[in-house]
């Protein structure tokens, strides 16, 4: 059946975006704000340069005009006077432009014009203010007497603003600059001019219009550009997910590349490698814990199973009237107790693995481990018989182990020696020495023995529960197979360490090593 990626499953509202169009989306995203941004400050720059060139253009042109054109000595309205034969004559000196052509008869002085667009007005602070524009200019923006006097206190602290903006009584904003009408000293009186501001407006408006046009173009030559480099960029993070997809719990052995040439990429793919490698071993481990527990099933079953079987048969020949014989009997009793004591014998073994799997070692005292060697030795020479036996016990050897555990150790290891040994010609020999080192210092215990040996094939299973090996050390008496996994339980409890080393027709050498004081 073909299998379908996660997000294939979800519905569609609850689909994530792929990282491409996140990327893709936010990207363009940040670059048309910065554009925006950038476009917003060029358009607030260039009117902010188009203004402040205006203004420079007006000032030049207020101080290039004679100021008789402009006003008069006594900022009033003058008449022209007359001479004897009742023909206008022009005005006294200092009484500012002269009227145009066709000037009334009454001879009052007409508003005056300088440029078109363009309004001017003097400003005076016993006068007030007074426009120079006529019709066909613009009318002159009037500020408060409270902006105006700001504006002299400028010119003479000379610290006056470059220009104003304000809104004549048509409501064109115009932009306003100021001059002494009197020369450096005279700024009792201002000219101000002002120009209407909305073919300025309309440049850096233009500008704009411009700036995001190109910009537009911009961004859509950078997603043509952008999306063959991103789908590039994301090649071999698509490549690791189909990877992940192709695997399974029987194909673990799968591994990315990691050597992509993306930093992050790389560090995923070795995360990933690392994942593996260890969900490898788990299933590994795993299958091999559940081929274990069948065999050891397996294993335990077949054993139980003997002496139950051997109990029943003798049962069923006492009901057939055995019982009835004393010497049947006899011989149906003795051997239903050995196969008892057989079956107590493997039942308290499994009882005592079960014990050490949940709480290995709880009683850990100093102890002598020599002396301790030297306790079991009567009860160690009576179960060899006749075999031969050697103790080599170096003195003052101590550590911290629970005695009757490494006791337990002891007996399994040299009843194992005495199974597989000649009655007679045995034998066993149980040394403890000292090994020092700067780490550390430890004892090791050997029982060596002078046995058929064991195959280099099964060396590596001896201590697995029920691993037994008649070809190569036949079982002279009934063992289950379960004192090595024992020894081998309470020796890691005591982070001790224990191994076998042998060849075949030259005996075996089981040796402890154990954390020593």
């Amino acid at each position: 059946m073909k299998r379908r990626s996660p997000s294939r499953l979800l519905p569609g509202r609850f689909r994530s975006r792929s990282l491409r169009s996140q990327l893709l989306s936010r990207s363009l995203l940040i670059l048309a704000l910065l554009l925006l941004l950038i476009g917003g400050v060029q358009y607030f720059v260039m009117k902010n340069f188009l203004y402040s060139n205006q203004a420079e253009t007006l000032l030049s042109q207020i101080r290039s005009l004679p100021k008789e054109l402009i006003m008069n000595d006594s900022f009033t309205p003058k008449r022209w006077e007359r001479n004897a034969s009742g023909e206008s004559e022009a005005p006294a000196a200092g009484t500012g432009a002269a009227a145009a052509p066709g000037v009334p008869g009454d001879g009052i002085r007409q508003p005056f014009l300088f440029l078109p667009d363009t309004s001017l007005a003097i400003v005076g602070r016993e006068e007030g203010f007074m426009s120079r524009s006529n019709e066909s200019g613009l009318p002159a923006p009037q500020l408060s007497d409270e902006e105006y006097e700001a504006i002299r206190e400028g010119w003479v602290g000379k610290r006056n603003g470059a220009y104003k903006i304000a809104h004549d009584k048509n409501g064109t904003e115009q932009l306003l600059v100021f001059s002494p009408a009197d020369g450096p000293r005279g700024w009792d009186r201002l000219i101000q001019m002002g120009i209407a501001t909305a073919p300025l407006r309309a440049i850096a408006l233009r500008q704009l219009f411009i700036f995001i046009t190109l910009s537009l173009l911009a961004l859509a030559g950078g997603l043509m550009l952008y999306l063959p480099i991103l789908r590039k960029t994301l090649n071999p993070l698509n490549r690791m997910v189909r990877t992940v997809e192709e695997l399974d719990a029987g194909n673990l052995d799968r591994r990315f590349q990691a050597s992509l040439g993306q930093a992050e990429i790389d560090r995923l793919a070795e995360s990933f490698n690392g994942m593996l490698e260890r969900l490898q071993i788990s299933f590994a481990s795993e299958r091999e814990a559940k081929e274990q527990m069948r065999r050891f099933i397996a294993d335990a079953s077949h054993e139980l199973r003997t002496p139950l079987t051997s109990i029943h048969g003798f049962l069923e020949v006492l009901l057939r009237g055995a019982a009835n014989n004393p010497e049947q009997l006899g011989a149906a009793l003795n051997s239903m107790l050995g196969e008892a004591k057989r079956m107590k014998k493997l039942v308290e073994d499994l009882l005592t693995l079960a014990k050490l799997d949940r709480t290995p070692v709880a009683n850990r005292t100093e102890t002598r481990l020599d002396t301790l060697v030297a306790e079991m030795e009567p009860h160690l020479r009576m179960l060899a018989g006749e075999r031969t036996v050697t103790f080599d016990l170096a003195p003052e050897i101590r550590g911290m182990v629970d005695s009757d555990k490494i006791k337990q150790v002891i007996l399994n290891l040299f009843h194992n020696a005495v199974q597989h040994t000649d009655p007679i010609k045995g034998k066993i020999a149980v040394s403890l020495t000292a090994l020092s080192s700067p780490a550390n210092n430890t004892a090791l215990l050997s029982v060596r023995d002078n046995g058929p040996g064991i195959a280099p094939e099964h060396l590596p299973h001896v201590f697995e529960r029920f691993y037994r090996s008649d070809a190569a050390r036949t079982r002279k008496q009934g063992g289950a197979g379960l004192g090595l996994a024992i020894s081998q339980s309470i020796i890691e409890a005591h982070a001790g360490r224990i191994e076998v080393r042998s060849k075949p027709g030259e005996g075996a050498i089981f040796e402890v090593t154990l954390p020593a004081l």
